[in-house]
């Protein structure tokens, strides 16, 4: 019986998937890439806002082609977008065979059986399973791995529906952490990347206090990494003890992705979010002093409920100012079931008008904090290594660029050098999102 598996969505739904195929090996499924030879499709979805949505739907009706055409026998709805909508999928949509939650991914294998019987059922547990000891199977490179140290979000920003979807903040045991990490340095892996919807707030539930800076001196101390991320740092609980772990720890990526949202404190306060526009500058001005040489990511959004031409100056301005390393910006999604979605709603040309202008202002900061990096070494891990017409092309990323998210760093006099390894590397050219560089 062969199994294909589709994730989508953000790292986070990513380790749902891996741990997933984890058990579907551990439980004598074959898997295969091709879901045209597969008896069993899942697709794990995504439900965040209104693009996810449809990618994840559309994925689903592509998937369910099969069912005609392939071997499949059995298609599988899973995550978050089956969380949210279990119920008005499962009328709407007879092609699929299963509807799991987004805590359900323990027991796919049992889902996978019943699904195979020619029952239609939605499996939703309440309760978040935590990563203890679960099988799993990576899709990053061999040298890279996400590491989720937490579960669900308590943040209850206005805008956003997660709580509802992963439920409440749920820290992962320390031990257990640590114990995942070795065994996937063992493996090979050099670079973790933490992943929570609030990766700051780790251990505030079950230790009483925010613990996130001894994980991060315990990560660093494991045999066989090198490199330790951080990725969905909230402001808020960005303590001096974190800043300070940061900067002494050498393995610590000196690079921080703060998920800002909007520089108006008038626009903050409708988000439900506690910052204010003073206290984001003193952070970002504490971040810079105590970690030289960070590298700053954030997000941003615009055409949030009752966003003004003002309040979208005050946004543009603060940009400019701060001249952040990477930026996303997200045009508001109306979202049921949340505060934002009953406040008055900004027209949507206006909200892609802005989107493309501080998209377009983005880019030129980008490209100039690229060029200044032009003759200076960096320390390179090697993501890929292709030949072909005799020629060379190689791939990777330094501190710098996160996976799958940032660019890349383009490598030329590889060497001897092979995948996974970290090299020095000197900056010959910087581009918008990319480097060309010369490994030494």
């Amino acid at each position: 019986m062969k199994v294909g598996l589709i994730s989508l969505g953000c790292p986070k739904n990513l380790v749902d998937s891996e741990n997933m195929l984890g058990i579907i090996r551990e439980n004598n499924f074959e898997i295969t890439p091709d879901p045209a030879l597969a008896d069993v499709i899942i697709v794990n979805t995504c439900g965040f806002i209104g693009d996810a949505k449809e990618e994840s739907i559309q994925t689903v009706l592509e998937m369910a082609q099969h069912k005609k055409s392939g071997c499949c026998k059995s298609l599988i709805l899973a995550g978050c977008l089956g969380e949210r909508y279990a119920d008005d999928l499962f009328a709407e949509l007879p092609e699929v065979d299963a509807i799991t939650g987004a805590h359900a991914w323990g027991d796919i294998d049992k889902v996978i059986r019943r699904s195979l019987t020619g029952e239609r059922f939605i499996v939703r547990p309440q309760e978040a399973v935590l990563y203890d000891k679960a099988p799993r199977i990576l899709t990053t490179p061999q040298h890279t791995a996400y590491l989720k140290i937490a579960e669900g979000c308590d943040n209850a920003c206005s805008y956003c529906v997660i709580p509802q979807i992963r439920g409440p903040y749920k820290s992962r045991d320390m031990r257990s952490v640590l114990s995942e990490a070795a065994a996937l340095t063992a493996n090979g892996v050099k670079e973790l990347v933490l992943v929570a919807q609030d990766v700051t707030r780790y251990g505030e539930d079950i230790y009483g206090k925010l613990m996130l800076p001894e994980l991060l001196d315990g990560l660093c101390a494991v045999d066989g990494v090198e490199w330790v991320r951080l990725m969905y740092a909230y402001p808020q609980y960005m303590t001096d003890e974190l800043l300070d772990t940061i900067a002494r720890q050498a393995k610590i990526c000196k690079y921080l992705d703060i998920p800002l949202q909007h520089a108006s404190t008038a626009v903050l306060e409708r988000m439900n979010r506690p910052d204010s526009k003073e206290g984001i500058n003193a952070l970002l001005q504490k971040i810079r002093a105590k970690i030289p040489g960070i590298c700053l990511r954030t997000t941003f959004i615009v055409g949030f409920p009752g966003e003004s031409e003002d309040e979208y100056e005050e946004l543009k301005e603060f940009i400019m100012q701060q001249r952040f390393d990477r930026m996303g910006i997200f045009s508001y999604s109306q979202e049921e079931g949340t505060l934002a979605a009953e406040m008055p709603q900004v027209d949507e040309e206006i909200k892609e008008q802005r989107y493309h202008e501080l998209m377009a202002i983005q880019a030129g900061i980008a490209e100039e904090v690229n060029i200044s990096l032009e003759g200076g070494e960096v320390a390179v891990i090697v993501e890929s290594i292709e030949e072909g017409d005799g020629n060379v092309l190689a791939m990777g990323r330094s501190y710098r660029e996160a996976p799958d998210i940032d660019g890349v760093i383009y490598l030329e006099n590889i060497g001897s050098a092979c995948v996974g390894d970290i090299v020095k590397a000197k900056v010959l050219q910087g581009f918008t999102y990319d480097l060309a560089a010369e490994v030494l």
